[in-house]
C-alpha cells in the first residue's frame, strides 16, 4: 500500500500539494487529480457537473492507496472510501468543508468570495448538496483528521464531529492554521502524515 492519491480542494489547484508531497517517504507512489475545467485542467466530456465529477475521480482510483484530500475534495474522498473499499485503505482528510450539513457550525460562507476569485470555474462545488452524514459510520478504513484551529470555513468543531462518527479516525490539530494551513505549515502537516502511514504499514505486518 504505496500509492497516495491527492484530491484537491475546490479551487482544484494540483500544485497545493507540491511542498507536502515533498516531504513524504520517496519510497511512496504518488497521483495528484486534477479537476476537468478547474486550475487550466482541460475540459472532459464526461465531466459536466458534480456528479459527473465526482464519478470521474472514482474512476482515476484503480490501485490499493490512501487518499489524501483538501477541503471539498474531501467530498470525493469519503464516496472514494465508501465506493472502492477494496481499493481505498486509509483517509486522510484535511480541513473538510463538504459532505456533510455544516449548519449546526456556524462556518463563514467560503461560496461568494470562491466565485468572485475562480470566474473561469464550473460552479459544481458552489451548488452541491451532497451529504454523506448517515453514511460516515459505515467507513471502517482508519482515518487522519487535519484541522487547523483558525479556520472559519471548517473550524475545529467539524475536525471533533467527524471523528465521532468514523468507527478508527484520530484528529490532529494545527494551532494557528487557517484554511489552507496544509501548504503553510507543511512540516507539521507532513509528520502527522508519515506517522499516519507508519501505523498503517505496522499493521499490514
Amino acid at each position: 500500500m504505496k500509492h497516495l492519491i491527492f484530491l484537491p480542494g475546490a479551487s482544484g489547484s494540483t500544485a497545493f500539494w507540491e511542498p507536502l508531497i515533498a516531504q513524504l517517504p520517496a519510497e511512496y507512489t504518488t497521483q495528484v487529480i486534477a479537476y476537468p475545467e478547474f486550475d487550466h485542467a482541460p475540459k472532459h466530456p464526461d465531466v459536466y457537473d458534480f456528479a459527473s465529477l465526482g464519478n470521474y475521480v472514482l474512476a482515476k482510483i484503480q490501485q490499493e492507496c490512501i487518499v489524501i484530500a483538501q477541503s471539498m475534495g474531501g467530498i470525493f474522498a469519503v464516496q472514494a472510501a465508501l465506493q472502492k473499499k477494496d481499493l481505498v485503505k486509509g483517509l486522510v482528510l484535511i480541513a473538510t468543508s463538504g459532505g456533510i450539513d455544516l449548519s449546526p457550525f456556524h462556518v463563514q460562507d467560503w461560496r461568494n468570495a470562491y466565485q468572485s476569485t475562480f470566474l473561469q470555474h464550473p460552479n459544481w462545488f458552489v451548488k452541491t448538496q451532497v451529504d454523506y452524514s448517515l453514511q460516515l459510520n459505515q467507513i471502517q478504513q482508519p482515518v487522519l483528521l487535519l484541522w487547523g484551529d483558525c479556520d472559519p470555513i471548517s473550524p475545529v468543531a467539524v475536525g471533533h464531529y467527524l471523528k465521532q462518527q468514523f468507527h478508527n479516525s484520530s484528529l490532529h490539530i494545527v494551532q494557528g492554521g487557517d484554511h489552507l494551513f496544509a501548504a503553510k505549515a507543511i512540516s507539521e502537516t507532513a509528520e502527522k502524515v508519515k506517522d499516519y502511514l507508519m501505523c498503517l504499514e505496522q499493521k499490514e505486518v
